[in-house]
């Protein structure tokens, strides 16, 4: 955040969130009607990934909007999926290059000498 006034009302809110006299919601609301009244904020580039960022720390899973939810999942499974994708094309390239470990081959066995002789 490059808004100084900003980052202190942030934190005079979060000690009030902290201390149960103020709803988290209540201070994303603050916090995004300063953004859309600041110059300041709104040459900001990082703003809004910054108080997405925030809103994540601060709001229960169930107070975030069910939106916003739904992006966070989809984004979460792509994640898992290109994960497994992964996982799958390096198992696959492993067991190609690994020797046979087992040789059923009974040729690598001399036979007994016999000690009769």
């Amino acid at each position: 955040m490059q808004c100084e006034r900003l980052i202190k009302l942030a934190k005079t809110w979060f000690v009030s969130v902290r201390e149960e006299t103020m709803a988290p919601a209540r201070m994303i609301s603050f916090m995004e009607q300063h953004v859309d009244e600041c110059p300041v904020c709104q040459d900001d580039p990082d703003i809004k990934d910054e108080i997405a960022k925030i809103t994540e720390l601060i709001l229960p899973e169930s107070k975030i909007p069910k939106a916003v939810r739904m992006q966070n999942e989809a984004a979460e499974r792509e994640a898992e999926e290109d994960d497994e994708e992964e996982e799958e094309k390096d198992s696959d390239t492993d067991t190609d290059d690994e020797e046979d470990v087992y040789d059923d081959d009974d040729d690598d066995f001399e036979a007994e000498p016999d000690l009769d002789k």
